[in-house]
Order: C-alpha cells, then sequence, then structure tokens
C-alpha cells in the first residue's frame, strides 16, 4: 500500500492544505503535534475566508498523501514516547476540489505511569533524596523517555558542577504495557574529582592574554565546575572585543594520573572600534536621532570608551521647530516642555573586572536638556560614578555618585501651588542654577526567560537616593527617596502567560525655608509621576494623581467672573502605588505573531503630608490591547477605560502683563467625559508594559 501510494499521489491533483485540526489530544498541545508532522496548514491568507481573495499572499502548503500517511507513524510514535503506549490515531480527510481539510482523531488511551526511580552510585557525592525531587520526571508522572533522557542530563549537570568533568549516567527501564506501569533506573558514573590545572586561551592576536585571563572566573586550583565555564564565556563575549567565545574542557576524555584538567579559551577578536547611527519616531520625542562610537580594549585592560549623543523633538523645538506640532507631532501640541530640542551628550569610560571579574566599574561625564511630557524641564552638566557589585551573579547591586549643576523648570502654577512662591522673582530665585549630589545605591533581581517578552520568572528592583549637603548637594536640594518594583511572570501555555506588577515609592524631604515659608522641596524631576503606556494606561502620560489649574484669560458679565483657556498641569507627589495584572493569549487571526491582553490597571499619586489636597482613592482603570511580535519586541497598542472625571485641582490666574499669578479661590473639577467612547484612552508602545 505505501509502494504504490506515490503512483496514486502522482494521479491526484495538487491540493491546498486548508484545515488542520487535532481532536481528543489531552496530554500533548496541538502545536507540538503540529512540529511533530510532515503535513503543515497553509497560512492564513490561504485559509481564512476573508482574508482567501487577496490571493498573492499567503502561503499555500499542499497536501502529500504518501507523506500524510507517514504522519500517523510520527504520531504514533510520539505517543509512545511520551508514556501513551495505547494511543491510536485516526484520519478524517475531506477533499472539495483543489482543497484539502484534514483532522487527526486521537484516543490517547491510559499512560504507562512510572512506578519507582532509582538513583544509584551518587549517596556519597549528592543529596540523592532532594535531587530526586528537582528532577522533570517524578513517581507517578507518565512514563515519558524524553524527560526520562532530560533528568539523567539534570543529574550530569549537578555532577560537572561539583568537581566531576567527566561524569555520566547509564539509563535502564523496563515496560510493562498491560499493567501500564514504568520501573527506572539512573546509575552515576561520576569518574574522578578534578581541579582545574592549565586555562590555555587561542585566538588573542592583539588583545592581551593576560586581559583575558583577568575576566575569568575559572581560576587554576579550583574545583572544576562546569557552570563556571558557562560564566566566563558570558563574561568574556559582554567585553565586546570578541565576535566568538568558546569555553571548554582540552581534553574529551580524563588525563591518565592526573587529578588536574585542562580548560582551553578559545577566542575570536572583533573590530576595536564601532560607530553606531539611529533615527526614529516617537509620539512624545516627535522625530529623534543618536549617535555613537566606542572604542574597545581602550589604553588596555578590557576597558571601554563610549561617546554618545542624543537628539529629539526635532520638528518641535528650537531649533529645528518645522511646525509639526500642528500635524504629525499633535501629542505635543500643548505641552509646553516641548519648545526646545532635547540633547544629551555623554563620554562613557568603563573597566570591568574591577577588583573582581564579577564587578565593573563606570565613569562619566555628561551635558543634557530633557524634558518630561507637561511636567518639568531638565538642563545640567555634571559626572556619574558607579559600580557594580555582582558577587552572586543574579543580583548586581549598584552603589554610584552623581554630581551636576544645572536647573529644572516647571510650570509656574506647579511652583505657586506646591511651594507657595507665585510672583516672578521668587520663582527665579527657586529655579536658578544650583548643585546637585545624590549617593543611589539599586539592586535587581531578574529571573526571566526572555528580556523582551517575559512570560515566566519574576523581576525584583529597588532604587534608595539620598541626597544632602553632606553629598555637595545645594541645601535646597536635600532628601531621601525609595521606590520599589515587583514583577512575577506565570506561564499557562506555549503562547500565554499571566504577568502581574506592583510598584511604590515614597519621598521623604527635608524642610528647608524659602521666603519665609517652610517647604518640603523635592526637584519635579525627582517626584513621582503615574499614568501611561507602561503604567496605569487609562491616563495620559503622567496624568493620574495631583494637578492644578490654570487659566489666562477671563470674562466678567455682571457679577459673574468666567475664567477661559484652562489648562491643567500635572505637580507630581511624593508617594506612588501602581499595580497592573495582565493576561496575555493569542490572537484568533496570526496567533504567532498577533497576541490580545487583557488587563487591570490600578494606581494612584499622592501628595503626602498636604492636607489640602483633593485627591483620594485609588484609580482603576480595564482594558483590551494588541501585541504584533517584531524582533524588536512586541508593538503593542493599548485601549483602557477610564470611568473617573480628570482630578480637581485648585484654580490659578496668570496675568500675562506681568507674569504674576494669583489663586482664584476656586477648585476646578472637571466632569466626566459624556459617551462611552470619550472615556477610552489609547495607548501606542514598543515592549511589553512589564
Amino acid at each position: 500500500m505505501f509502494a504504490a501510494a506515490p503512483l496514486a499521489a502522482q494521479q491526484e491533483p495538487q491540493r491546498v492544505v486548508r484545515g488542520l485540526f487535532f481532536e481528543g489530544n489531552h496530554a500533548i498541545d496541538d502545536y507540538t503535534l503540529s512540529t511533530a508532522i510532515v503535513t503543515t496548514n497553509s497560512s492564513a491568507f490561504a485559509t481564512r475566508w476573508y482574508l482567501r481573495w487577496i490571493g498573492f499572499l499567503g502561503e499555500k502548503r499542499y497536501f502529500n498523501e504518501f507523506e500524510f500517511r507517514r504522519d500517523v507513524v510520527r504520531l504514533v510514535l510520539l505517543y509512545r514516547q511520551s508514556g501513551y503506549m495505547n494511543a491510536v490515531i485516526d484520519t478524517l480527510v475531506r477533499r472539495e476540489g483543489r482543497y484539502v481539510y484534514i483532522k487527526f482523531r486521537i484516543y490517547e488511551g491510559d499512560p504507562v505511569r512510572l512506578a519507582a526511580l532509582e538513583v544509584l552510585g551518587l549517596d556519597s557525592i549528592l543529596d540523592v533524596r532532594r535531587l530526586k525531587r528537582d528532577l522533570p520526571l517524578q513517581v507517578g508522572d507518565p512514563f515519558n523517555r524524553a524527560l526520562f533522557q532530560a533528568s539523567a542530563d539534570t543529574i550530569v549537570s549537578r555532577l560537572t558542577n561539583v568537581g566531576y568533568p567527566y561524569a555520566d549516567m547509564l539509563r535502564s527501564y523496563d515496560v510493562d504495557v498491560a499493567a501500564l506501569r514504568a520501573v527506572a533506573t539512573l546509575e552515576g558514573l561520576p569518574g574522578p574529582r578534578m581541579r582545574v590545572g592549565q586555562v590555555l586561551i587561542t585566538g588573542a592576536d592583539q588583545v592581551d592574554t593576560g586581559t583575558v585571563r583577568r575576566m575569568l572566573s575559572v581560576k587554576p586550583g579550583d574545583w572544576f565546575r562546569q557552570d563556571q565555564l558557562y560564566v566566563t564565556q558570558r563574561d568574556l563575549y559582554g567585553l565586546g572585543m570578541f565576535r566568538s567565545v568558546n569555553v571548554v574542557l582540552a581534553d574529551t576524555t580524563p588525563p591518565p594520573a592526573d587529578s588536574m584538567v585542562r580548560v582551553l579559551v578559545r577566542v575570536v577578536e572583533a573590530p576595536r572600534h564601532r560607530i553606531r547611527l539611529g533615527a526614529g519616531f516617537a509620539s512624545l520625542d516627535c522625530f529623534r536621532t543618536q549617535a555613537g562610537w566606542t572604542a574597545y580594549d581602550f589604553l588596555g585592560g578590557a576597558r571601554s570608551l563610549d561617546i554618545t549623543g542624543q537628539l529629539s523633538k526635532i520638528g518641535v523645538g528650537f531649533p529645528t521647530d518645522a511646525n509639526l506640532k500642528q500635524n504629525v507631532c499633535r501629542f505635543l501640541r500643548n505641552d509646553a516642555t516641548s519648545d526646545t530640542a532635547n540633547y544629551a551628550a555623554t563620554v562613557t569610560l568603563r573597566q570591568p573586572a574591577f577588583l573582581s571579574p564579577r564587578h565593573t566599574a563606570s565613569f562619566a561625564v555628561f551635558a543634557e536638556r530633557r524634558s518630561e511630557f507637561r511636567t518639568y524641564t531638565r538642563q545640567a552638566v555634571g559626572a556619574n560614578l558607579a559600580v557594580t557589585l555582582n558577587a552572586r551573579r543574579d543580583v548586581p547591586v549598584t552603589v554610584g555618585y552623581s554630581y551636576s549643576v544645572g536647573r529644572t523648570t516647571a510650570d509656574p502654577v506647579v511652583l505657586c501651588q506646591r511651594y507657595l512662591l507665585c510672583n516672578e522673582s521668587d520663582q527665579a530665585f527657586l529655579v536658578n542654577r544650583r548643585p546637585f549630589g545624590a549617593i543611589t545605591i539599586s539592586g535587581v533581581r531578574a529571573r526571566v526567560n526572555s528580556v523582551l517578552d517575559p512570560s515566566a520568572g519574576s523581576v525584583v528592583q529597588v532604587t534608595l537616593v539620598h541626597a544632602s549637603r553632606y553629598v555637595l548637594s545645594d541645601t535646597l536640594y536635600e532628601f531621601n527617596r525609595g521606590e520599589v518594583e515587583v514583577a512575577k511572570y506565570y506561564p499557562l501555555s506555549r503562547r500565554s502567560a499571566f504577568a502581574w506588577r506592583i510598584r511604590g515609592g515614597t519621598i521623604l524631604p527635608q524642610p528647608p525655608s524659602l521666603s519665609g515659608h517652610s517647604v518640603k522641596f523635592v526637584p519635579p524631576d525627582q517626584r513621582f509621576y503615574a499614568g501611561g503606556p507602561n503604567s496605569v494606561r487609562g491616563y495620559a502620560r503622567n496624568e493620574l494623581g495631583p494637578r492644578v489649574y490654570v487659566s489666562d484669560s477671563i470674562e466678567v458679565t455682571g457679577i459673574d467672573t468666567v475664567y477661559k483657556n484652562i489648562r491643567a498641569s500635572p505637580t507630581g507627589g511624593n508617594t506612588v502605588f501602581t499595580a497592573n495584572v495582565e493576561l496575555r493569549v493569542p490572537a484568533p487571526i496570526f496567533p504567532d505573531r498577533v497576541r490580545l491582553g487583557l488587563f487591570v490597571d490600578v494606581g494612584q499619586v499622592w501628595e503626602r503630608g498636604d492636607t489640602g489636597t483633593t485627591v483620594t482613592g485609588l484609580r482603576v482603570t480595564p482594558g483590551l490591547g494588541l501585541r504584533f511580535v517584531t524582533p524588536l519586541g512586541p508593538v503593542r497598542l493599548d485601549a483602557a477605560y477610564n470611568g473617573y472625571p480628570q482630578e480637581a485641582g485648585t484654580l490659578y490666574f496668570l496675568n500675562k502683563a506681568d507674569n504674576s499669578i494669583k489663586a482664584t479661590g476656586r477648585t476646578e473639577r472637571p466632569g466626566l467625559p459624556s459617551g462611552f467612547w470619550r472615556r477610552v484612552v489609547v495607548q501606542f508602545a514598543v515592549g511589553q508594559a512589564f
């Protein structure tokens, strides 16, 4: 029958696979089954009725009768390897003209389960009882031979990390299909325990081998550990000086009568100098560009010198204003902080292997102008010094000191409301150029399966900032700032995940005296803000929390005073809390490339200690989003429903004649927008929200 199949297939017209389905499978998902067979479904443009009219798009995959019959055998073997020895595969093929629809009907039956698993020969080396709890295959599970092999590999990995470079495992098992019972044995052959002897380095022509040796986590005399070979390989590649790095055993078999093992480090050098150029567009930056030049192994010692420059607000800010606020960059139309182009120029010297292969140090000088949407503008020149301590490898802690001289400006109404400085001379005093010094301590524990699109693991980040006269900061800039962020990811299936994040922070300022007022001043660029595509998505960027309102036009009719041209300015706060939960699932169309996100965001920003604040309670904004998978990470489009009116705030009047600001004695209380769609906030961003 199989021999005649090719001839019969030649007589059959070529048919496009328009549908491929699996029915009855529970132990193995559709994706795994589809990867185990040759027959594949055509792309969505060739299978969906509402897309098929675009005939030139999409890949048409044709039905092969001979391979289809082999696919039945492939699925049976896959199920038997997974422990389902009695699985039966039936097929249903429906031919309609040039198209074919295929369904695999699967009767899995009961699996053969692992009744006992013995681990022999390792009692004097490892804690066997604890080891068995960590194996991929557990007693009572279906006897999956792939997991049985993975269990053996897990034990070998443990042995190679405690000094046994040539460890191996013998595997044996007995399966009773009638009783649906399996017994398996893993016998260890650890071989001799060995220390690292000679470390050989090849391929280093221009780079000093002494520099390479300083980066090694593998030292002569240490017990051999395979994980340290991987760490060394990662550290050397991370220097940017090498195209490839490979750290392996120099001998494939144990050296006779020797307790030392040789390690071979093979490197291929990369160009010593690199140039980077980039340009792009962002809704809050308009057009932007950046350039950089890096010299690797600068003056030897594996250090690098990096020079970077960035320019943004191109097309809306002086001197590059092309009046794009009225069309392309209309998001910035009412943003006073975008009246001038932002820039940043930085020269950074990095020293890896600072005191230890695990620690790094960096020194940078910079000049910048940066603005935050509708909140503040910062212009400064300064320097940063930082040391990253990575003793545990998975929890790097960075201790840094920054010193800059500059000025931070904000909306005059914000300065009037927050610091009681309402005349022009007092505000000019507040925003004068001043020195700002701060010590920052930050730690990150990141254990995720993907940096761009995590679906499993967790991230914990803690940041502490101290600024005071004792670290050369101006007496006006004295405060302590702390922030904690925790995120957790749970995989639900190959393409689905559930994630949550909590962020909290607080600022404890010192109370200096300004113009006779005792105020707690914190620079606007150090205050907390919330709202935006990576925060509470029911609010525009920085729009959550306290705000003030200002009018520059007034109309008096009789005894009534009407204020016009009212605009809002966020003031930020000294306390913030946000929480996000999100379910990420594949979309019904193009599930490999498009995903859906169902989310609920909660948060608020407060000014602790301000008895006049009108901000109360948390804000909850649910929403739905699309994620388009790209090599740079998911491109995200979110729509969140905001069922709250804008926060109430004090109304001020700005006299354009003398730039004076006066409180009107009124509180502006905007109403809830009418209609459902006016309450929906759309956010666009690249990368997951968290």
